[in-house]
């Protein structure tokens, strides 16, 4: 099984208690650790891997909340960094009547994009699969942090997994969000994209149109495309499968994607096989399971206390194969 380190940021969602309101209208919120790759961190070890997260936090209570969490959760928090200097990033959430989510986040000078390369010891670098997504990339030292982990994993031919997850509001330009993806794209083995990202970062309409942009890129070997409750498809150079959603009642998308993504690479690291060894069977199996997780976890609030059970994704398979029996 990998050993998967992901790096980005790590901050305190607060949730709406109500559904179906604005973030201007809602009264109360429960909090909850969040942040894109904590979230992938947390699902991964949620499942039995072995994961790390590489952040820093504010030296206050939310950061404490977070590494409290993630320990709960079998995480590895030896590479999370504190300051006392700034503080823990903050992030507001209110959900639409259908599950989807608008954000307000508090982090312009939060400590995840404090963190320098300088900071990590040898034993951050010890992994298998690296993962990171794109807001912790707004700015220097933690972009750097970023690029120089990245290339560091590369020069020892470990597999790097990138999830956009665009955050439109954390920018001040969209035009300077696109270009650092497009900057750090070509590092990625695996990239993952959802179906409202994709024109976006490709500049084209359809996956299919999209996939000579991807696999310009020389080591990229796959593209992930969610679509939500409408599945998900994968494709590869020479593979092309895709799974049909799953009918659960969505009651909050958050950590959605992130699940998507863990479980993926979870199921992926069972096979024990390079990338290029997969063949359609294990693609699928891989996609199917990760989308099944994923959607399990939109039945309930949050992300993390939202990710199912390796159990219960198991048997929520096998009654549904049974069902198409």
């Amino acid at each position: 099984m990998w050993k998967l380190c992901t790096i980005g940021e790590a901050l305190i969602d607060f949730v709406p208690m109500e559904a179906g309101k604005r973030l201007k209208d809602v009264v109360c919120f429960r909090r909850v650790a969040g942040g894109a790759p904590a979230n992938v961190a947390y699902a991964y070890a949620h499942l039995g891997g072995r994961a790390k997260l590489i952040t820093k936090l504010g030296r206050d209570a939310f950061g404490d909340h977070i590494v409290d969490t993630l320990q709960k959760g079998h995480v590895d928090v030896s590479s999370i960094v504190r300051t006392s200097r700034y503080d823990t990033a903050l992030a507001f959430v209110s959900l639409s009547a259908d599950g989807s989510r608008d954000f307000q986040f508090y982090r312009r000078t939060s400590a995840d994009l404090q963190l320098g390369y300088e900071e990590l010891d040898e034993t951050a670098k010890d992994f298998d699969v690296l993962h990171f997504c794109s807001v912790a990339l707004q700015k220097d030292p933690m972009r750097e942090c970023h690029r120089k982990l990245i290339e560091a994993a590369r020069r020892k031919q470990k597999l790097i997994c990138f999830d956009p997850n665009l955050r439109f509001s954390l920018w001040e330009e969209e035009q300077a969000l696109k270009e650092q993806v497009r900057a750090f794209l070509p590092y990625a083995d695996i990239v993952k994209i959802a179906d409202d990202e994709l024109t976006f970062i490709s500049g084209r309409e359809t996956i299919e149109a999209a996939l000579p942009f991807f696999f310009a890129f020389p080591h990229c070997q796959m593209v992930l495309y969610t679509k939500g409750g409408k599945g998900a498809e994968l494709f590869t150079r020479t593979l092309h499968v895709k799974v049909d959603g799953c009918a659960v009642d969505v009651l909050d998308t958050t950590g959605a994607g992130d699940g998507f993504v863990a479980a993926f690479l979870y199921r992926l690291g069972e096979k024990t096989k390079p990338l290029d060894a997969l063949d359609e069977s294990d693609l699928e199996d891989a996609l199917r399971f990760a989308n099944t997780f994923a959607a399990l976890s939109t039945r309930h609030l949050g992300a993390m206390d939202a990710y199912p059970s390796l159990a219960e994704v198991e048997a929520y398979s096998m009654k549904r194969s049974a069902s198409h029996l």
